[in-house]
């Protein structure tokens, strides 16, 4: 279990969306100090929150915010990117690349850095944000760097535990964001999804399902492919 009270915070991506109501929620739960990172922190508009620049993908800067931020004892890799990258044939492989430089290497270059100020600092939690999408292959790329960020935060929890880190990896389907402005399907309201996600990071859950969608593909993952790909069957 994870204490949020009296913690000090780092989310990526803490500007809008999904990482604001992040920022929020500790702060509702008796955090002592939450840094909010965005490429422009003047974008950060949480009266409590200190602003930190932060380019998740520029390892320069992810050392001068672990210089800066060396408090820390909770990380929150939330910063992400959805390019439209969907077909794998068509779509350019800049694209696919910068997909992947965000969403994985970015979030492993910054618990790579985070890793040393957290164990100094007592031990602490590592909460990354995946997706439904980590175990449904309709997105192209997208699809495939939340995968892969899903086996990265695996192989994380096996390997921060001894080092005083618990890790807890949050799944969930469409957040009414920016992200998502131009998808036509029901979507959570981020403050009930930060929620969850900080009810698991206080229970130590090792993943927080936190809507229907998500919870069904997962249950489905043991079933036939042609169960989660009805096109299969077309």
């Amino acid at each position: 279990m994870t204490a949020i009270k009296d913690s000090v915070v780092l989310v990526t991506g803490g500007s809008r969306g999904l990482g604001k109501a992040l920022v929020e929620e500790f702060y509702a739960r008796g955090a002592a100090k939450v840094y909010a990172t965005a490429r422009d922190p003047r974008t950060v508009t949480h009266p409590d929150a200190v602003p930190l620049a932060l380019e998740v993908s520029d390892p320069a800067s992810i050392q001068a915010a672990a210089a800066q931020a060396r408090d820390v004892t909770i990380l929150v890799n939330n910063a992400g990117v959805s390019l439209g990258a969907r077909s794998f044939l068509d779509a350019p492989v800049d694209d696919v690349r910068r997909e992947f430089e965000i969403n994985f290497y970015g979030p492993l270059l910054v618990t790579r850095a985070f890793v040393p100020v957290i164990e100094r600092n007592g031990g602490g939690h590592l909460l990354n944000v995946h997706s439904v999408l980590s175990w449904l292959g309709v997105a192209g790329s997208y699809s495939a760097t939340k995968a892969a960020l899903w086996q990265q935060t695996n192989s994380l929890r096996l390997e921060l535990r001894p080092r005083g880190i618990t890790v807890t990896g949050l799944h969930v389907g469409y957040i009414d964001t920016d992200m998502t402005t131009d998808v036509d399907a029901p979507k959570s309201v981020p403050e009930d999804i930060a929620a969850l996600a900080l009810d698991g990071v206080e229970a130590g859950a090792y993943e927080v399902l936190a809507d229907e969608i998500t919870r069904n593909v997962k249950a489905g993952l043991s079933g036939d492919l042609a169960a989660l790909y009805p096109q299969l069957t077309a």
